[in-house]
């Protein structure tokens, strides 16, 4: 029986990260993860990649390589599967861990830590290198996004010999990567790194441009053999309650675009700057986090998280029985910060004097849940009214879909009744990502990607 223990100090000290945008995870040493991935038991049916893994990385094998320190043979294991394992090794909830055989009537292995090792410490040894294809099939294919599946799409098309032009419409490449997510989670040099290696394989990238606006989308169906769209979910899910047009509501999103700008240099000043104020987040996701983090970085007055749904177990619920993704409760560095959290409540209006937020009126709410332990009826708890002082509230709530007009028009699409984009193939016109299946996680859209990747291939290549 092995005495070595899961690590759950993964972050650097609060009293220091809190206060800067650099990446909150310490870097642990080759000797820890050694250890811990030598927890891993190389199970006969390992579920960590069927049941768990979307983009099918083999983890029992390049665990094995890092317990036996063999760095290398880690990287070409994982490369042969996941082209940006930089990314999800930062961002992705590590679906693989709630499927580990480990995690049954213990902890589960800390592969998302090992993966993100595996590819740092091969772009430091110099093994990750620009894969150049040898032939061109003479085909020209445009990508519309250059966020996680977009990315993902370029990189897998140009090592099948296609010549790749990315579409951004903002100023640089990423997409939901570089303008999403907060630099505490992940630090834009890793994007910049992996597109100057893009770069040199020969993909193109043509950032400030909107289809529709600076291109025509007839002029990219005359030009290119194939589109691919990777746009993800733009429209942002509402609160249309009384007072929404107070001053003081923002959006998530255009909170952690603007402080992402910021930092990068692309904006001068903050015009959502919580530094001194009560701050409240309506939405208690992943979004949400970032927002609570961000707002502490900035120097908040206090910042309250709310959710609609009841509060998660503290264990696995019965309602996600393994190797399913666990439906529990799990803590942010951000909630570690100062950020305080509630659940069952819902918003019943802002409040606000001469135009200005001054604070929500809430009110709690009853779940009555499903023998399985499944959630599914909200009733209002009578009396129950509150009243929250708040001078800014970001809502994060996630996101409803891609609009009708704009690109949907220009290239003679449709949309689902859930708004996602309906593909074209017969056209070769593509879609991928949360465009098409509405808003997830990047390592869903990346295994979009992967997985459209090879029906275009067919289609051109067969």
């Amino acid at each position: 029986m092995t005495s070595t223990q899961r690590i759950h100090n993964l972050y650097r000290p609060l009293d220091e990260r809190k206060h800067d945008f650099l990446e909150v995870e310490r870097v642990l040493s080759a000797a820890e993860l050694r250890e811990q991935v030598s927890l891993c038991h190389n199970c006969g049916i390992p579920f960590c990649h069927g049941a768990g893994c979307p983009l099918n990385n083999q983890i029992p094998d390049f665990n094995a390589a890092v317990s036996s320190g063999k760095w290398k043979d880690a990287y070409h294991i994982l490369s042969q599967t996941s082209f940006f394992p930089e990314f999800t090794g930062r961002i992705c909830p590590a679906l693989c861990e709630g499927a580990c055989c480990c995690g049954i009537d213990g902890e589960a292995v800390m592969i998302r830590q090992c993966e993100k090792q595996v590819i740092e410490t091969a772009f430091e040894a110099g093994y990750v290198q620009p894969v150049i294809p040898s032939v061109r099939n003479g085909k020209k294919v445009a990508v519309i996004g250059s966020g996680p599946s977009g990315l993902y799409m370029a990189e897998g098309l140009n090592r099948a010999g296609f010549s790749v032009v990315v579409f951004e419409a903002n100023h640089r490449p990423g997409g939901l990567l570089r303008y999403g997510i907060p630099d505490f989670k992940l630090n834009k040099k890793i994007i910049d790194r992996r597109i100057s290696m893009m770069e040199q394989e020969g993909i193109s990238f043509a950032t400030d441009t909107k289809i529709g606006k600076d291109i025509a989308g007839t002029c990219l169906m005359r030009n290119f053999d194939a589109i691919v769209l990777a746009v993800g979910t733009p429209v942002a899910r509402n609160l249309e309650i009384p007072g929404r047009n107070l001053s003081g509501i923002y959006f998530a999103l255009d909170f952690l675009q603007e402080q992402n700008r910021c930092i990068s240099g692309e904006l001068d000043t903050r015009h959502i700057n919580v530094a001194g104020k009560d701050v409240l987040v309506i939405g208690g996701g992943d979004t949400g986090s970032d927002c609570a983090g961000t707002a502490i970085r900035q120097g908040a007055k206090s910042v309250r998280q709310i959710e609609i749904m009841p509060q998660p177990p503290e264990t696995r619920s019965p309602s996600t029985p393994w190797p399913a993704w666990p439906w529990m409760l799990r803590t942010s560095s951000s909630h570690l910060e100062g950020c305080s959290r509630e659940w069952n409540i819902a918003t019943e209006q802002f409040l606000g004097k001469d135009g200005h937020l001054t604070g929500v009126e809430i009110h709690r709410v009853a779940w009555s849940f499903s023998p399985d332990g499944k959630p599914f009826k909200p009733e209002p708890v009578p009396g129950s009214s509150e009243f929250i002082k708040a001078e800014t509230v970001l809502l994060a709530m996630g996101f409803s879909g891609v609009p009708s007009q704009g690109l949907v028009d220009e290239l003679g699409l449709k949309l689902s009744a859930r708004s996602a984009i309906i593909p074209a193939p017969e056209r070769h016109i593509y879609a991928v990502g949360d465009c098409a299946n509405g808003a997830s996680l990047v390592v869903r859209a990346m295994a979009d990607a992967k997985k459209t990747l090879e029906t275009i291939r067919k289609d051109f290549l067969s």
